[in-house]
Parts: C-alpha cells; sequence; structure tokens
C-alpha cells in the first residue's frame, strides 16, 4: 500500500508516520491485492482536537473514517476501529448476496472504480455551486448503493440502478431507515 500523509497545523514526524502505516497496514489482511491501492491520511489540529481523516479508494469501495481525540495516536487508533468495522460489514454483506450468485472475491477485484475525479467549481449567479464532482455510475442494486453510503458516511448516495438502468438515489431519513428516488417518466 502507498501512503500519502500529510498534516494541517501539525508537523507529521517520522514517529506519527510510522504508527499510521504499521495501524493501517493491519487492514491489508483484508484485501488479496493492495500493492497498488494508495491511503490518504491527513491529521489536523484545530482549537486543541487532534482529528485524524483516512481515505481509502479501492476497486469498487471507498473506505472513508475520521475521529477526533485528545492525543493524536488514540485519534488514529480510533479511525482504525472504524474503518475494521467498515470492511467486516460490507465484506459480510457482499459475501453473503454474491455467495448466492458466485464469486464473492470478484466484488474486490474487477470493479472499476466509484469515483473518478472530483473538481472545484465556483459560478456567481445568485445560487452558489462551490464544488462539482464527476463520478462513474456504476451499475448496482439500492442494497449495494446503501452499503457505498454507509461506507462514505454521506447521507446520500447516487447510482445507476443495474435493474432499470436509470440513475437512482438511496438517502437516509429522519427516522434512521433508508429512501430511494426513482425518475419518473413524464407523459
Amino acid at each position: 500500500m502507498q501512503y500519502n500523509i500529510r498534516g494541517e497545523n501539525i508537523e507529521v514526524t517520522p514517529a506519527l508516520r510510522d504508527y499510521v502505516e504499521k495501524k493501517i497496514g493491519r487492514l491489508e489482511r483484508y484485501f488479496e491485492n493492495t500493492s497498488s491501492t494508495s491511503c490518504h491520511v491527513t491529521m489536523r489540529v484545530l482549537r486543541g482536537e487532534q482529528t485524524v481523516e483516512v481515505t481509502i479508494p479501492m476497486p469498487g469501495v471507498i473506505l472513508r473514517a475520521e475521529d477526533t481525540h485528545d492525543d493524536m495516536y488514540a485519534a488514529i487508533d480510533l479511525v482504525i476501529e472504524k474503518l475494521e468495522r467498515q470492511i467486516r460489514k460490507h465484506k459480510t454483506k457482499v459475501n453473503r448476496k454474491y455467495r448466492q450468485q458466485g464469486g464473492a472475491s470478484e466484488v474486490f477485484l474487477d470493479a472499476e472504480p466509484v469515483f473518478a475525479e472530483a473538481v472545484d467549481d465556483v459560478e456567481s449567479d445568485g445560487s452558489e455551486i462551490v464544488r462539482t464532482k464527476r463520478f462513474n455510475l456504476k451499475p448496482m442494486d439500492a442494497e449495494e448503493a446503501v452499503l457505498q453510503m454507509d461506507m462514505l458516511g454521506h447521507s446520500f448516495f447516487v447510482f445507476s440502478n443495474a435493474e432499470t438502468e436509470e440513475v437512482n438515489v438511496v438517502y437516509r431519513r429522519k427516522d434512521g431507515r433508508y429512501g430511494l428516488i426513482e425518475p419518473e417518466q413524464v407523459s
């Protein structure tokens, strides 16, 4: 795994770098091939709180976790625990689903990356758009889209519905359950 570790308002010491690499290296046991995988770690200190954010784009899955603590080493430990829970939850659900269809390991090896690029853009015509994201719409079912949304820690997720071949959105409702938005054909 290739590490991209950077600090905001903190110097990334060799000890911190070694600790991060050692802890994140434990996650490699969950995947078959991580040689070309990059791991983006951002450590920041703001008003005495130390935050660690880790993003690991894998084929078909983006693992992301963030945590804040008074101690940077403790924050790193908390982030790793979150990532391990995400991985176990995702692999259990995906394996259960694909065990019936065959080839569970294919989910992590042959799938295309979900996000291709993110572009910052600003317009000034009253309603200001401060960021534009572009990504490949991977065909999937609503259940897999909910998994992706939870893995990213977002409240909604846009995807291409594999059954209808239309763009759909899943979202987390205020009651904790999930909703699905499908386009309606105008006649």
